[in-house]
């Protein structure tokens, strides 16, 4: 909250037409919350959920530029903002925080090192994964999640390995996980994920990862079986039709982590 009172007086200072938003998942966030505030007024902590902010289009537009492959900040309609007097990693939503245009080019990656790489590519897929999995999923988020995941399959590894190509596919799949969440929901992933970064300065792509295989094999057999199923051969670690499909998730997110030395 910190940084965006001070966005927030800068703004307040005078003359300006829009908020260009240039950065990872964290500096995005911090415009578009600074933005938000500077037209609503108060606190930051007076809007966290369940509070929905409904205005489609602040006064002070929101462009956003994402430089890293995961967040998908550039395109939802949430802001994770953490309050600096009690360390706690608040989530902001609605309408007023979708940027009112992205600019979203994966050569902004390139220079992105393999740890940063590694951490926002698998929180691109676990944003695709829970919006499918989410009760609140519907067909138009289904298809940007699936797609997404379909994508980090075939190319995390290799963007990892500094490949354009892979780049430029996961830039592409982080935007279509962000559509697809943002429509949809996540799910526990995030929500034990955040506590975690906030109390222990875990990077939020890294405690995504960390809990991913767990959170995964506990919520495998329950109601969603069928789309866990999806998720994995769209994944690419099986080809087996039906449920039993699910099974082969878990191990799969466990040999990810381990390649990308989580």
């Amino acid at each position: 909250t910190e940084s965006v009172d001070r966005l927030v007086r800068v703004l307040a200072s005078g003359g300006f037409d829009s908020v260009v938003a240039l950065g990872g998942g964290s500096p995005m966030d911090t415009a578009k919350a600074a933005a938000a505030l500077h037209e609503f007024g108060g606190k930051m902590t007076d809007y966290k959920v369940p509070f929905q902010q409904e205005t489609e289009l602040l006064k002070t537009p929101i462009v956003a530029i994402p430089t890293t492959a995961g967040t998908g900040s550039e395109v939802t309609r949430f802001t994770v903002v953490t309050d600096t007097a009690s360390g706690e990693k608040n989530s902001y939503g609605g309408a007023a925080y979708v940027p009112a245009a992205a600019i979203v080019d994966y050569e902004f990656t390139l220079t992105c090192p393999w740890r940063l790489t590694a951490d926002t590519g698998i929180d691109a897929l676990c944003h695709a994964m829970e919006a499918y999995v989410s009760r609140r999923s519907n067909w138009f988020s289904d298809s940007l999640a699936l797609s997404a995941v379909a994508a980090v399959g075939a190319h995390l590894r290799q963007s990892c390995a500094e490949d354009p190509a892979a780049r430029e596919a996961m830039m592409l799949a982080a935007t279509q996980a962000g559509l697809a969440f943002s429509s949809s929901s996540v799910t526990l992933i995030h929500g034990m994920s955040r506590p975690i970064g906030a109390h222990f300065s875990v990077p939020h792509g890294l405690s995504n990862a960390m809990l991913a295989p767990t959170v995964t094999k506990f919520s495998v057999d329950g109601p969603a079986k069928a789309r866990y199923a999806d998720v994995a051969r769209t994944l690419g670690v099986t080809d087996r039709r039906g449920d039993s499909a699910a099974d082969f998730l878990y191990p799969a997110l466990l040999e990810l982590n381990h390649d990308l030395k989580v």
